[in-house]
C-alpha cells in the first residue's frame, strides 16, 4: 500500500472552497474531495504548530506529552520516566510507527523538527528531508524533493510519505511570480467597516495594528502588510493569506499529477490536514493561531482510503490525535494504551462517528482551555496574552462562528456546564496520571506564555502612540501594578 500524508500549515477549512468558501482557493484539493470522505468538526487538541504535532504524533493530550508551548520547559515532550523500556514507548507506537508496523518504508519531508527542535517527530521514519528553510521556505523549495522522491520511489509498493507545506503561515509569503489571483474578486466577509474600526482599537500582539506581532515589522513580505491603517490595506491582507492557500493547494496539485503520471494515483490512500487554523479577526487578531478557539483549533482532515467509497461528509467532533487509532484500525496494527483518540474508521462507510464534546488547549499565545459541545464554545482563559480577554467567554459558533457576540450573561447555564466539562477532563487526566503536573501551570510558573515575553512597557507605549491609551492604561493595571 503506498500513502501519502499532506500537512499544510495553518490552513482554515472555511478558507477552502472545499468547506464551501466562496473564492476558489482548492482547486486541486476539491477534486481530491470526490474521492475522499471530508471530515467538518476536526480539531487540534493543543494549539498551535509545535503543541498540535506532539499531540498528533504521540496520540496524547498534551497534558499528557507535556509539550504545550514554544519555550521553557512546556516546549520539550515530557520524559517518560522510570518505566521507560529500552527504547521509549511513546516513540515506538507514534503516528509514523504504525507505517513501519504495516511493512512500510517512511519518509517525511519537512523543517518542522528543526524549526522547533522536537526531533521526537522523526521518530519511526526511515528518511528525513529538511530542506533548510526551518520553516521560512516556501513550497518551490520543497516541491522538487517530493517530485524526486516519487521518481525515485513512488512506484514501489509499501511506502508512507509525509510532505509538509508552509506557505499559509504568517508571513504570508507566496511568490510575487504567483501574482495577485484575487485582487479583482470582491470579499465576502463579516469583517466589515464598522468592525474593523473597533478592532484598530484591539490590545494585544497581532492586531490588525500590528501583524508582526507587537510591531508593524513584517520584514519583506508584501503579502502581508504590518499594520491595516484602513480597510483597503485589510483586504490585502485578506488576499495574502487566500493566495498563500492557493499557492499551497498549486504544489499540491503537482504532487496529483506525479502521482497519475505514474499510474498510481487511484490506488494511494491520501490524507490532507493541517495543524492549526487562523485567526482572521476572530477575538480581535490577525494572522495569528493564538487562541484556544475554533478560528484556530478548526482543522481541514480530507481522506481518500481505497477500497472506500469517496464523497462522504463527516459531522461528527474529532481530535486530531483519532487518527492513530483509525490508522491502527484500518492498517490493521496495534493500538498503543496510552493513546487519548478514539477511532473514527466508521466514516469510511458513511456511518455517524465523533464525540459529544472536545477540550482544547492553547498555551503558546494565552493559557486558556475551551470546551467545544453542541453549537457552543465556552473559553476559560488563565492568561490573555494581553488582549484583555474576560476569564469566562460563550459563544454560539452555529449561529456566530466568528466568535463576535459573547452571550455568557444569557445562558450561565452553559457556561457551568462548559467549565465542568474541562474540570471533568482535568481531574480524569490527573487521576490516571497522579503524578504529572498540568503543563499549564508549568507555563504560568515560568512566566506565562512564551509569546507574551517582551519588553511589555514599550509595547505599551507603543498602545499610547496609536490612539489605545484606554486599552494601555488597563493592561498597565492588571500586568505591571
Amino acid at each position: 500500500m503506498r500513502i501519502l500524508f499532506i500537512d499544510i500549515d495553518t490552513l482554515r477549512p472555511d478558507h477552502m472552497s472545499c468547506y464551501g468558501y466562496h473564492r476558489n482557493t482548492t482547486p486541486n484539493i476539491d477534486n481530491l474531495c470526490l474521492d475522499s470522505t471530508r471530515f467538518n468538526n476536526y480539531y487540534t487538541s493543543d494549539a498551535p504548530c509545535l503543541p498540535s504535532r506532539a499531540a498528533l504524533i504521540s496520540g496524547m493530550f498534551g497534558f499528557k506529552n507535556g509539550a504545550v508551548g514554544h519555550g521553557g520547559t512546556a516546549a520539550d515532550r515530557r520524559l517518560f520516566g522510570a518505566d521507560r523500556d529500552f527504547q521509549d514507548q511513546i516513540d515506538m507506537t507514534n503516528l509514523h510507527s504504525i507505517f513501519r508496523k504495516a511493512g512500510m518504508h517512511t519518509a517525511s519531508i519537512s523543517t518542522f523538527p528543526e524549526r522547533h527542535s522536537s526531533w521526537w517527530f522523526n521518530a519511526g521514519l526511515n528518511e528525513c528531508y529538511n530542506q533548510g528553510g526551518c520553516g521560512s521556505e516556501s513550497g518551490e523549495d520543497v516541491l522538487p524533493l517530493a517530485l524526486d522522491w516519487l521518481d525515485r520511489k513512488g512506484s514501489d509498493d509499501n511506502w508512507y510519505l509525509h510532505f509538509h507545506i508552509w506557505d499559509p503561515h504568517t508571513p504570508y509569503r507566496a511568490p510575487e511570480s504567483f501574482g495577485e489571483p484575487f485582487a479583482n474578486e470582491p470579499i465576502k466577509s463579516w469583517l466589515t467597516p464598522d468592525v474593523f474600526k473597533k478592532h484598530q482599537k484591539h490590545t494585544g500582539p497581532h492586531s490588525i495594528m500590528e501583524t508582526g506581532m507587537y510591531s508593524d515589522n513584517v520584514g519583506d513580505f508584501p503579502r502581508q502588510p504590518g499594520c491595516c491603517h484602513d480597510y483597503d490595506t485589510f483586504i490585502k491582507f485578506l488576499n495574502g493569506y487566500d493566495t498563500g492557500i492557493l499557492y499551497a493547494d498549486y504544489i499540491v496539485g503537482q504532487v496529483f499529477d506525479k502521482l497519475k503520471a505514474l499510474g498510481i494515483y487511484d490506488d494511494t490512500a491520501i490524507i490532507l490536514t493541517s495543524d492549526h487554523g487562523e485567526n482572521m479577526g476572530e477575538l480581535g487578531i490577525y494572522a495569528e493561531h493564538g487562541t484556544a478557539d475554533k478560528a484556530t483549533c478548526n482543522i481541514p482532515m480530507i481522506i481518500k482510503w481505497p477500497g472506500y467509497q469517496g464523497g462522504h461528509i463527516d459531522s461528527g467532533l474529532h481530535y486530531n490525535f483519532d487518527l492513530l487509532p483509525t490508522l491502527a484500525e484500518l492498517l490493521h496494527t496495534d493500538s498503543a494504551p496510552h493513546w487519548d483518540g478514539q477511532s473514527y474508521a466508521p466514516a469510511f462507510e458513511g456511518k455517524k462517528t465523533g464525540r459529544d464534546h472536545l477540550i482544547l488547549s492553547q498555551n503558546a499565545h494565552v493559557c486558556q482551555r475551551s470546551a467545544r459541545f453542541g453549537d457552543w464554545l465556552y473559553m476559560r482563559t488563565i492568561h490573555d496574552g494581553y488582549h484583555l480577554f474576560d476569564k469566562e467567554m460563550l459563544y454560539n459558533i452555529s449561529l456566530d462562528p466568528f466568535e463576535q457576540q459573547d452571550v455568557k450573561e444569557a445562558h450561565p447555564d452553559l457556561c457551568a456546564h462548559g467549565a465542568k466539562l474541562i474540570l471533568d477532563w482535568q481531574e480524569g487526566l490527573r487521576i490516571n496520571n497522579p503524578t504529572i503536573e498540568d503543563p499549564m501551570w508549568t507555563v504560568m510558573r515560568e512566566g506565562g506564555p512564551y509569546h507574551t515575553r517582551t519588553d511589555l512597557e514599550a509595547y505599551l507605549q507603543r498602545l499610547e502612540s496609536t490612539n489605545r491609551s484606554e486599552g494601555a492604561q488597563q493592561l498597565r493595571k492588571k500586568y505591571l501594578s
